[in-house]
């Protein structure tokens, strides 16, 4: 298989017509130029040695000699390596629902978010199968049709929302209806219809449906979420939960039994969906049990450089090119061939030939060291990228494959500075755009979130289908969120510990200060009964004494004095 590496540098072939229009009108103003001397036919019996031919053919030799440099500059490869894999794995449908009582929060952390997360390891368990995404409510749509494509598949997952449906309510015979015209048309493959939901059916039809998917030889698997008790359906960002007519609250309940009977009508099996793996593993050994069936896919890997040959044939060319004289008579021109355009191009040729051989050292390296990396022997292999280094420093693919040798070495830090390093030197934006993406798998790797989120908007910004980063990204924001979540939490456990802690020295400061009370007041001198007797007799017979004195006194006779007024 042929291709260009760098297909953009073909763009500079539009040169050539333009050259070929430039030397058009420079010759036609020559030859007029030449009618003012005179006839034509004398001036040519006049200038023997001219040749009419020789000056088009040179031009023509210079003009193939640029579009070939060209085409060296675009990296022709070929793939030199042909491998036909044969692959067994069966189609799968996936009805989700996503009606508004699929917020629930009657299993961890919603049913919806529950599904989401079955899904995408269900997912994560395919290899060679093929997946398509269906969401349904009220109504049904295709929101990823049947795929190879995981990445894709998870990307679409996570997009996924009740808002994104105007027509609310559980249409599951729709919904198992548009899986069964969703397939590919492969015979003696087997095929599943996966319907994830709460079973709160508000349409009818669907064992019809099933019935009519199982004549179809495909099977209908119901994996009810929620629990039979029901719970209340959250409004977002309100704190309040959905109510009726009436005011009355709404639970939502899973019915079991219609979900039970529908997986019986399709040929499938009910399985029921809680906090744990359980249902995760009942559902791969059911499918398990389908037929699988094999095809062969024709891959082209270890793309070769070919830009070496098409160097030769431009250097020929030049050669040939120089060679040719323009007069006709060589003996007088010979000096001409030593000319000062002459040594121009001669010197251009020189230092092509530098280039040229320099590069494909360069190259003999880098070849090396990917078979050394295929083959799995990371260490090798960064010796022979680190010597194409050496030739030069600024190879671009040189310093993106170190990268990834030194990453799977867990040489993590390394392999960032050779990934900036080829991001800085690389041209070619898909590249550069690797190169930021794998910065941002080791900054994800070590949940340094923050600059991963930057390399891979980086990455995006030089390549924006790159599925698989735009997922990286929406997964790293999540991972992110999340972290930032523990961190409060813990930040307020971290609050309520140390106020836990405040508390407790504060009791045991109080209960040592009523501690020491206790010690002075045992430590004061207790009186004795015996003294406390004399001392009650003692105050009796002071007040006996106070209360004779006063009969005394108020026996004597009182004198009356009269103040004489002067």
């Amino acid at each position: 298989m042929f291709r260009f590496e760098d297909p953009i540098y073909l763009y500079l072939l539009l040169l050539i017509p333009l050259l070929a229009i430039i030397r058009f009108v420079t010759y036609r103003s020559q030859r007029k130029r030449l009618r003012k001397f005179g006839d034509p036919r004398l001036l040519k019996e006049l200038m023997p040695d001219v040749s009419r031919w020789r000056p088009g053919v040179k031009f023509w030799l210079l003009q193939a000699a640029l579009a070939l440099l060209i085409l060296m500059l675009a990296r022709p490869q070929l793939g030199t390596k042909i491998s036909h894999e044969k692959r067994n794995g069966i189609e799968t449908i996936i009805c989700l629902d996503i009606s508004n009582s699929m917020r629930a929060e009657d299993v961890t952390p919603c049913r919806l978010d529950r599904a989401k997360m079955m899904v995408e390891n269900l997912v994560d368990h395919f290899t060679d199968d093929k997946i398509g995404l269906i969401v349904f409510a009220g109504d049904a749509f295709v929101q990823l049709p049947i795929t190879s494509d995981y990445v894709s598949a998870k990307m679409f997952l996570s997009s996924i929302d009740p808002s994104m449906m105007a027509t609310q309510g559980t249409d599951i015979a729709r919904a198992v209806e548009m899986a069964t015209h969703s397939f590919t048309q492969e015979k003696g493959v087997g095929k599943a219809i996966i319907v994830i939901t709460d079973g709160e059916d508000h349409e009818g039809g669907a064992i019809e449906a099933a019935e009519a998917a199982k004549k179809a030889d495909m099977r209908v698997y119901m994996l009810g979420i929620g629990s039979k008790q029901g719970a209340p359906i959250p409004i977002p960002n309100t704190g309040d939960y959905m109510t009726d007519n009436t005011g009355q609250t709404v639970m939502s309940a899973l019915n079991e039994d219609m979900c039970k009977q529908i997986a019986s009508a399709g040929g499938g099996a009910y399985i029921h969906v809680e906090n744990n793996s359980n249902a995760q593993d009942i559902l791969d050994q059911e499918l398990e049990k389908l037929a699988k069936k094999e095809t062969k896919t024709t891959v082209y890997s270890d793309y070769d450089e070919q830009f070496q040959a098409v160097g030769i044939l431009a250097l020929l060319l030049l050669i040939i090119e120089i060679c040719l004289l323009e007069s006709k008579n060589p003996l007088l021109r010979r000096v001409s061939l030593f000319g000062a355009r002459k040594k121009t191009a001669a010197t251009v040729l020189l230092l092509l030939v530098a280039m040229s051989v320099n590069a494909q050292t360069d190259r003999q390296y880098i070849r090396q060291g990917n078979k050394q990396y295929r083959a799995g022997n990371f260490a090798n292999a960064e010796v022979s990228y680190r010597k194409a280094l050496e030739k030069n420093d600024r190879n671009p693919q040189a310093l993106y494959n170190l990268g990834n040798a030194l990453l799977f070495q867990n040489q993590d830090s390394a392999a960032v500075a050779e990934f900036e390093k080829a991001a800085k030197t690389e041209t070619n934006t898909l590249r550069k755009s690797k190169a930021y993406h794998n910065m941002g798998v080791v900054c994800q790797r070590h949940q340094m979130f923050g600059e991963a989120i930057e390399a891979y908007k980086q990455s995006l910004r030089l390549n924006p289908h790159d599925d698989e980063t735009r997922y990286n990204l929406e997964l790293c924001k999540r991972q992110q969120k999340q972290q930032q979540q523990n961190q409060q939490n813990q930040q307020d456990k971290d609050n309520k510990d140390q106020q836990k802690q405040d508390q407790q020295k504060q009791d045991q400061q109080k209960q040592k200060q009523d501690q020491q009370k206790q010690d002075q007041q045992k430590q004061e001198p207790k009186m004795s009964k015996e003294n406390a007797e004399q001392l009650l007799n003692a105050a009796m017979q002071q007040e006996k004494q106070t209360q004779e004195r006063m009969k005394k006194a108020q026996q004597r006779p009182q004198k009356r004095s009269i103040e004489k007024n002067w």
